[in-house]
């Protein structure tokens, strides 16, 4: 089993190294304790060379899972011993488990557990890392080879993980982690359009106005109209005249729900206090909710109000629910469908971006806890020694870049979340033959919605509710 597992990291971990091993031989930004030999068994990184590697890890740990759940691989990983045995160690259910259905989610569930375990276990070990003289600091950026063998010792671990309960109760870490990353992920696309925003007005203010204006205006107007096109997509083919109550409420109320923050965003008073807002901003952020509306109502469990219903149903077992359309059993098992492959590529942006950005903005700082202006920066006068190798100065003595703690507390909420898109918030049903979707997970994701545009607007409008405080 654990050649299994290793074999479908270890060549893409391979690659890596050689990568790094160019990097290291073209002198690259280490730092200054491997001046006189490098350790391929350390690789020290410098910032934000360290979050790009975590996440790799976290990507790298995604890609295993979806090859986990491609077609075809439930062949293989059903010859693990013991892994897929008719529902082994669940009590009352005991060889009445379709493995077809289930060895593709067991696997996801488990790697993604390994993966969650990981990243919360350094969540825990970098809790109150204040500078790089913390010798936590030196766990953080170096020591890669030793990380990544505990992330293959706990993969292999998860799984001989016995079923019993772990399924469910790893369902609802799920749902509630991937609650919360959905927020955060919110808060990353506002400080992305942000950022885009400021960077093409100051490029507007060195020249050529006309041009950067209509780009920007031409940006916002695709977004306002991509997200009013899905509204009325929505209204197509996830309502019906007669039923579907819950369906028009949701695309309704999220409708109206944009408008508002699109309004409240080119206020008066409040471009006068922040002058940074826009419309740009507001539009990425309704298009994002039109995604998560959009995601919420394909776990609708009513195939009438869901067309998109994967059917992850076992023939033998595929009856109706009462009060439901029939669904039909595919010839395999289908895990894939648009909004998650879209969730999935929102994931990736959202993931790369947070390894990588250096914010202005304060309020979106505050909430992801990273300061301004602080940690590694390099010297173009002292960043090359006697032997022409290039490094890098470390300036987080006096303060780290970001929370350690937080950064880690993020990718294991991410780990979560993509347990839950790759599996389409499904999970098995009492007999462990057929997997299901249920209401719950709807309105999770639509709650999630409804706090993140509270959010959004409360960025808006704290600076005129709370004048005594600085949000600049």
């Amino acid at each position: 089993m654990a050649a299994l597992i290793t074999g479908l990291i270890t060549a893409t971990v391979n690659h890596l190294s050689l990568l790094l091993w160019k990097h290291v031989e073209e002198g690259e930004r280490w730092f200054p304790w491997q001046q006189t030999q490098y350790c391929l068994l350390c690789f020290f990184f410098s910032q934000p060379q360290c979050r790009l590697a975590f996440s790799f890890l976290l990507l790298l740990g995604t890609l295993v899972s979806v090859i986990m759940i491609l077609p075809g691989m439930e062949d293989h990983l059903k010859k693990i011993p013991g892994f897929c045995v008719g529902g082994a160690g669940i009590p009352g259910i005991e060889g009445k488990v379709n493995c077809d259905v289930i060895v593709g989610y067991k696997s996801v569930y488990r790697m993604c557990f390994a993966m969650a375990c990981f990243f919360f276990l350094f969540s825990i070990i970098m809790i109150r890392v204040r500078s790089s003289k913390d010798p936590r600091a030196a766990i953080q950026n170096g020591f890669w080879f030793f990380k990544f063998l505990v992330l293959v010792g706990i993969t292999v671990g998860a799984f001989f993980i016995p079923d019993g309960t772990f399924t469910t109760v790893w369902y609802y870490f799920g749902v509630v982690g991937s609650f919360i990353f959905i927020l955060i992920q919110l808060i990353l696309l506002v400080d992305f359009a942000h950022s885009w925003n400021q960077s093409w007005l100051e490029r507007a203010e060195e020249g050529n106005r006309k041009c950067w204006y209509a780009a920007l205006l031409s940006v916002t107007i695709i977004n306002f109209a991509l997200a009013f096109t899905t509204v009325v997509l929505f209204y197509v083919f996830y309502t019906r005249p007669d039923d579907c109550t819950e369906h028009k409420v949701f695309i309704s109320l999220n409708f109206l729900f944009c408008i508002v923050v699109s309004i409240v965003s080119i206020v008066p008073k409040v471009q006068e206090a922040q002058p940074s807002s826009g419309l740009l901003q507001a539009s990425l952020i309704s298009l994002y909710t039109m995604y998560v509306t959009w995601s919420a109502m394909t776990n609708n469990p009513n195939r009438l109000c869901n067309p998109s219903l994967l059917s992850l149903v076992h023939p033998a077992s595929a009856t109706p629910a009462p009060g439901f359309a029939p669904t039909q059993a595919p010839a395999n098992v289908q895990w894939w469908d648009a909004q998650g492959i879209v969730g999935l590529l929102i994931f990736l942006f959202c993931t790369l971006y947070a390894s990588i950005r250096s914010s202005n903005n304060a309020q979106v700082n505050r909430l992801m806890r990273t300061e301004e202006g602080q940690g590694l920066t390099i010297n173009a006068q002292d960043e090359t020694g006697e032997d022409g190798v290039r490094r890098a100065v470390d300036n987080e003595e006096e303060g780290v870049t970001y929370s350690y703690s937080f950064f880690h507390f993020s990718l294991f909420l991410a780990s979560l979340y993509i347990m839950m898109t790759l599996t389409n918030w499904y999970k098995p049903n009492s007999d462990y033959e057929s997997m299901q979707t249920s209401m719950p997970a709807v309105w999770v994701k639509i709650c999630s919605s409804w706090l993140g545009l509270a959010i959004y607007l409360w960025t808006l409008v704290a600076p005129l509710v709370l004048p005594d405080r600085d949000f600049s």
